[in-house]
């Protein structure tokens, strides 16, 4: 397994992570053993980097991901946590929290469900609007200097709050989407963490599975019909913007083609290529799919192969924006 090393201040870890949020949330049922199975292969094949979120599932993915732990050295993973999101029993939004002793209390129940002494980076889910950055920052500096957080990092900031985060205590990566369809940290976001020494973790490396090569319209309608999948309410897999984007994939599948390789392959293969200090997160939560993923890291893209997925996707060609309007509204990394 390739390495890449999250910022200045950051940990070595795998080249790709495994996001865990699907095992327990957000895209339907899941497959509690599989997901199992799926850690112990994603390790089993080098893979260091486990993300997860103390409210997916409402504790459900830490619980899981720390069975599937057990008796593994703790030398052989390293696990990222998001906090602050706060939900109701029905699996509602109620919005964030991150006060100090918020932070702190969080910090105690992962702790505790994960099975683990520590967390190897932990961060706010979001830009809470009501607690100054600097607070945030300041309370997990703390969880650091106490021995219960090795690393800071954070999820969907604007570069501003990333500078203001970053004058607090050092920040090892940012974790944003980053996709052939989410380009909009290149802008200004991505030259921020950069200047300042501060890596990418990527999710939504396939859009929520949009640019993967195996949805469908027939998907579509199956993911409205559960109730409790993500894509049901997201904008892209609606209508005729559905329609535009899956247009987008078949152009991306002929380059894949050409290349021998999977459609997730080369989407995936190209975030590997925008630098090294971005780490792509994969949402595998099969092992199939795992495998599937894993198969990016065994070529490399040409300066041909670039521009033929940049003709097949340019930037800003979806259709619709990643998130609803109303979680649009909540995140700093979209406010201008």
């Amino acid at each position: 397994m390739d390495t890449r090393t999250l910022g200045t201040s950051g940990p070595t870890v795998s080249a790709l992570g495994l996001g865990c949020m699907g095992m327990s949330d957000m895209y339907g049922p899941a497959d509690r053993a599989e997901g199992i199975a799926t850690i112990h292969a994603a390790l089993d094949a080098g893979v260091t980097l486990l993300d997860t979120g103390d409210f997916y599932g409402m504790g459900h993915n830490e619980m899981l991901i720390g069975e599937a732990l057990r008796g593994i050295p703790r030398d052989r993973f390293q696990v990222s946590v998001k906090f602050g999101a706060l939900r109701a029993p029905d699996g509602s939004w109620l919005g964030y929290d991150a006060r100090p002793a918020a932070v702190k209390n969080f910090l105690a129940h992962t702790l505790r469900r994960l099975g683990l002494d520590h967390i190897d980076i932990y961060r706010p889910s979001r830009l809470d609007p009501n607690v100054p950055i600097e607070d945030t920052i300041g309370a997990v500096a703390d969880m650091v200097k106490a021995g219960y957080v090795r690393h800071i990092g954070l999820s969907e900031m604007g570069a501003d709050t990333i500078r203001r985060a970053a004058a607090v205590h050092p920040i090892c990566d940012l974790q944003i989407e980053y996709a052939l369809i989410s380009r909009g940290i290149e802008d200004a976001i991505l030259p921020a963490c950069r200047e300042l020494g501060i890596g990418i973790t990527a999710y939504g490396v396939l859009s929520r599975g949009l640019i993967s090569g195996h949805w469908s319209k027939d998907r579509a309608g199956d993911s409205a019909n559960t109730g409790s999948d993500f894509r049901a309410h997201s904008p892209r897999f609606q209508g005729e913007n559905l329609d535009h984007n899956l247009a987008l994939v078949e152009e991306l599948r002929r380059v894949a083609a050409a290349k021998g390789v999977s459609v997730a392959q080369i989407a995936i293969a190209w975030v590997l290529s925008r630098g090294s200090d971005i780490v792509p997160l994969v949402g595998a939560r099969r092992r199939d799919r795992l495998t599937e993923a894993l198969g990016a890291l065994e070529f490399d893209l040409t300066p041909d192969d670039l521009a033929a997925i940049e003709r097949a996707v340019p930037p800003g060609a979806a259709a619709g924006d990643r998130y609803a309007p109303q979680q649009m509204a909540m995140l700093d990394s979209e406010r201008r």
